[in-house]
């Protein structure tokens, strides 16, 4: 059963306690320190060698919520939800996927190879159950996960969720830049892969902190993308946590492209677990139309389409009801 519900800006769609805005203004300073350091960084050795690296934020004691971070990006994306897991008791648990930052590089790897590496890290924290949060491009990996896991995961969320880009009618709805990288890859693959390679030196680079509004303005972003990204806490999670993965290597983004450019493996219509899905009506990256339509493919779907919100600005903006709403499930 799909159901769809149409949501103002920031409005509370939950009977919720919100943490004071004393409480996010003292968290959003202890998240800039903690990315400055690195935050803690566990290492899990994993099967068939190599290791997983990941991260926890919000309560250590909490109801265990897998979150799987977007493209360019990194395990420190967890930022996000940090402040709102704590006020929610909620444990939120971070990996880096294989060849991103600190986790080992897996040539060849494949979508469906991920269940299994989360199963390890799961089975590993004696986790039986657990709930999913994918922002993004983490979305692909939170829905093959409940479609090969489903007696494990109680319920999952993907907030500005990319969809199955192959299945796709019109890559209209694509941001320009996936459109001419998926292009690009096709056309050229040698050159598509050199590209990478070459910006990495650039995109590792730390932007001087004066810099951020004029690199906002580069990015031609949504008025409320451009908005939510000025609070420091939530640019720092969003591109220090990219910055740190084209530090590591360009190999492992470049693999995790590629991936969204091939099949899934699976269809969505076999997801059975439920699925929140939320989406602002201004993303750019991946339409809203889009995301209707991946929407009513998924048999237990309940979609949130924000008014006036974007790609960036929906989980920066909307963390305490997103992780409320997923653990009432």
């Amino acid at each position: 059963m799909y159901t769809e519900t149409e949501i103002a800006p920031r409005a509370k769609i939950l009977a919720l306690e919100r943490p004071s805005k004393a409480d996010f203004d003292h968290s959003a300073n202890r998240q800039i320190l903690s990315l400055m350091r690195g935050h803690d960084c566990k290492l899990l050795a994993l099967e068939g060698g190599g290791h997983l690296a990941y991260g926890e934020y919000g309560d250590p004691a909490g109801l265990p919520i897998f979150f799987f971070h977007g493209w360019p990006s990194s395990r420190t994306m967890a930022e996000l939800a940090d402040a709102a897991a704590q006020h929610l008791s909620v444990r939120i648990i971070s990996p880096d996927r294989p060849g991103i930052c600190d986790s080992t590089f897996q040539p060849n790897r494949k979508l469906l190879d991920w269940p299994d590496i989360l199963r390890q890290l799961a089975d590993h924290l004696q986790l039986t159950q657990f709930h999913l949060l994918a922002i993004s491009g983490g979305a692909p990996y939170a829905y093959v996960t409940a479609w090969k896991m489903p007696e494990r995961v109680r319920a999952m969320a993907a907030v500005s969720g990319a969809p199955p880009i192959t299945e796709l009618q019109n890559r209209e709805d694509l941001l320009g830049l996936y459109r001419l990288m998926l292009y690009c890859y096709g056309k050229y693959p040698r050159f598509s892969r050199m590209c990478f390679h070459l910006a990495r030196p650039v995109l590792s680079l730390r932007p001087p902190l004066r810099a951020r509004p004029l690199l906002l303005k580069l990015l031609w972003l949504r008025p409320s993308d451009e908005a939510a990204l000025h609070d420091s806490a939530a640019f720092e999670a969003c591109f220090e946590s990219q910055r740190r993965a084209w530090r590591a290597s360009a190999a492992g983004i470049l693999a995790d492209a590629e991936i969204y450019g091939q099949p899934w493996g699976f269809a969505l219509e076999d997801v059975v677990v439920p699925v929140r899905l939320w989406h602002g009506k201004q993303d750019r990256a991946f339409s809203i139309r889009t995301a209707k339509e991946l929407a009513k493919r998924l048999p237990n779907c309940t979609a949130r389409f924000i008014e006036n919100e974007g790609h960036y600005s929906t989980p920066i903006r909307h963390m305490p009801e997103i992780l409320a709403d997923l653990i009432a499930l």
